[in-house]
């Protein structure tokens, strides 16, 4: 008899959990909602505060949607706050480190920048946006190795691809590597004819 009693209130704990699971589920997807409709209307403090009364650090979603509101906001220290904590809660989420760059961006926070492109790298060897704008920084901060290294993985993957030919054509002049620049600069003026950059590395080639 004790044996059932214990059952039927263990029972009665599950389905009172999931019951308040559901009601809980259901009040989040009207918040959601609503917040999406003044995101839509561009009345962000509007949208924020749709969702901010349901806040839990431990909520991916919750912390991801803030941070996104936030930086259109433009509160990015507010932003990246949020942000680094959906890292936190899902290390292996590209989204969540894509997200993050955009408020770093704006506080010119590069190390961070750098860093969570190099970590999606790390998830997603063959990221072609975080390989290109990685490259970026190093060849902004005169690295030229790891800029070649990053712009090859985008040419690699699109071979057809402008910004990935231009950038790496540079990233090899600048290293000093004028005839394996030439090719790229040439590559990257049939793609787009006339550009003066290309034609500006081309004639450096020569």
């Amino acid at each position: 008899m004790e044996i059932l009693k214990r059952l039927l209130f263990i029972i009665l704990l599950v389905f009172c959990a999931i019951r308040l699971s559901a009601q809980t589920n259901a009040v989040l997807q009207k918040a959601f909602h609503n917040s999406y409709t003044d995101e839509y209307n561009k009345n962000y403090p509007a949208a924020i505060s749709d969702i901010s009364p349901y806040y839990s650090e431990n909520s991916y979603e919750v912390n991801i949607r803030l941070g996104w509101l936030n930086y259109l906001n433009k509160n990015y220290n507010a932003s990246q706050s949020y942000y680094l904590k959906a890292t936190i809660i899902k290390p292996g989420s590209v989204e969540a480190k894509f997200g993050y760059v955009k408020p770093l961006s704006f506080l010119q926070s590069w190390d961070k920048v750098l860093e969570q492109y190099l970590a999606i790298l790390k998830i997603d060897p063959q990221n072609t946006q975080a390989s290109y704008w990685a490259g970026v920084i190093y060849y902004n901060r005169k690295q030229y190795d790891p800029a070649i290294k990053c712009f090859r993985v985008v040419v690699n993957l699109y071979p057809f691809d402008y910004d990935g030919n231009h950038m790496l054509a540079w990233a090899m002049l600048m290293a000093n590597h004028k005839a394996e620049a030439k090719p790229y600069f040439e590559k990257a003026l049939i793609i787009k004819p006339g550009d003066d950059s290309s034609t500006d590395g081309l004639s450096r080639c020569q």
